[in-house]
């Protein structure tokens, strides 16, 4: 499904922001937000190691404050899932603030049972520039300052297929302002899908919006885009990702 196919066809308009008619979500959380029952293990990593790598929200009007140390850049992935591009980009830029945000618990427990041993949840040293933000990201987005982050990730989102749940994808008409708001002059923005819809639906209204520079998706996973659990799927099951590089203007 393209925009096209449920409302109007995309414009823009001053602010450089798509007019489509399809309506925005509002901040409420959809899909689910706990898969299988937590094991004792999982619980620990929530209820000890989360709250130490949280990122601070009386701390947003200045986010580098809310890392263990200066970052030299501030990077935000949206939905990172089981966690592994988190881990390798934090891992692979040092003096990167990192800020990983996922609502889905289950989610959560493998990024963070990575970073802990068992039995050190609430001991064990955890990153200095690596922090998690377990609420919707539109929240943060809103909450941040304008133009603080350098780098955004968008990896394999839900792609919400069917026409009248067009409002919950993250790639929205509503969305480019905020995401384009909190980008520096010069950012990149990545995104992946696999899914046709929403590779149809990211060119669509990506190319109805001027606050981002956009360029034909690669069809091969490019030199710095860690792989994650969902493109090994994707590519098992004989899909064919895309992968797109926005710049902020």
């Amino acid at each position: 499904m393209t925009v096209s196919e449920t409302t109007t066809p995309a414009s823009a308009d001053e602010a450089g922001t798509p007019t489509v008619s399809v309506k925005a979500s509002p901040d409420r959380l959809y899909g689910r937000q706990r898969g299988h029952p937590l094991r004792p293990r999982q619980q620990r990593l929530l209820d000890e190691t989360l709250p130490r790598l949280r990122l601070d929200q009386s701390l947003l009007d200045d986010p580098a404050r809310a890392f263990g140390r200066v970052p030299a850049e501030i990077w935000l992935e949206v939905g990172f899932g089981g966690g592994e591009h988190s881990l390798a980009q934090h891992e692979a830029h040092p003096d990167v603030g990192y800020i990983a945000s996922e609502v889905f618990e289950n989610g959560l427990c493998s990024l963070l049972s990575r970073l802990v041993p068992d039995d050190q949840e609430a001991t064990a040293p955890v990153p200095d520039l690596l922090r998690i933000w377990d609420e919707d990201a539109r929240i943060l987005l809103r909450a941040l300052p304008e133009r603080s982050l350098d780098r955004m990730f968008l990896m394999f989102p839900d792609p919400w297929p069917k026409a009248r749940h067009a409002k919950r994808r993250f790639v929205h008409p509503a969305n480019i302002a905020l995401v384009a708001r909190a980008l520096k002059q010069g950012a990149i923005w990545r995104v992946a899908s696999d899914d046709p819809t929403y590779q149809a639906w990211v060119e669509e209204v990506m190319g109805a919006q001027d606050l981002f520079d956009t360029a034909p998706p690669a069809t091969t996973r490019p030199e710095g885009w860690p792989p994650t659990r969902y493109e090994a799927k994707a590519l098992k099951a004989g899909r064919q990702p895309l992968y797109w590089t926005f710049i902020r203007r």
